[in-house]
């Protein structure tokens, strides 16, 4: 299989996640919203992922919930009871829902407002900073007492808790700022596969 990243992006907890289920692939470095990209995933965006089926996979949080899936003897996915999976699929869709969204007016202050006025845009920042700050400070919460965003077990959702939250460096209140968090980033930051695609996804 055939993994599109670019740079910084969420396409790098894939990435890692590849690394923990010991899957056969290979990564492909992509413009965002390019033509030539867009061929592959017309809305532009990554991660997308080629498993050979004619259908190219995109979406962050699918891919990982693919993944976890493909590879079961990894386990990097929930626990059997439906309370274990809803836990699990809970967290997924604040992270993906919550969180990452907090983001986009950060990147991308002109696609929230009208205006072209730089003090506009600097207020749609702002304002995402204090989503962003929200969302961050539930996920310390969470965090708090745990080395795991999910119970006490190592899934596919702690690189994308920790690609999301590297991004807070960005903001005006970086993730050292935030006690269980520090923790936690500090120790996804000593994982061999998480050193592995962050030195080779710059190259």
């Amino acid at each position: 299989m055939k993994l599109y990243y670019a740079p910084g992006t969420c396409a790098l907890s894939v990435w890692i996640s590849l690394e923990w289920a010991g899957a056969d692939y290979e990564v492909e470095k992509v413009v965002l919203g390019s033509d030539e990209y867009r061929k592959i995933n017309p809305l532009g965006a990554v991660p997308a992922l080629d498993t050979g089926d004619d259908k190219i996979k995109t979406q962050a949080n699918a891919i990982l919930q693919y993944v976890a899936e493909k590879f079961p003897e990894a386990n990097l996915g929930p626990d059997d009871s439906i309370e274990d999976r809803f836990l699990f699929n809970e967290l997924a869709a604040f992270i993906t829902g919550d969180y990452h969204p907090a983001f986009w007016p950060m990147f991308g202050p002109d696609g929230y407002t009208t205006s072209t006025d730089e003090d506009d845009l600097q207020k749609a920042k702002d304002a995402a900073y204090k989503k962003i700050d929200q969302a961050a400070t539930h996920l310390d919460k969470l965090l708090e007492g745990k080395d795991h965003v999910y119970k006490d077990k190592k899934t596919v959702l702690e690189p994308y808790a920790f690609i999301l939250s590297r991004w807070l460096d960005n903001t005006p209140k970086s993730w050292k700022e935030y006690p269980n968090l520090k923790a936690f980033m500090e120790k996804m930051a000593k994982d061999e596969a998480v050193q592995k695609v962050l030195e080779e996804s710059e190259k």
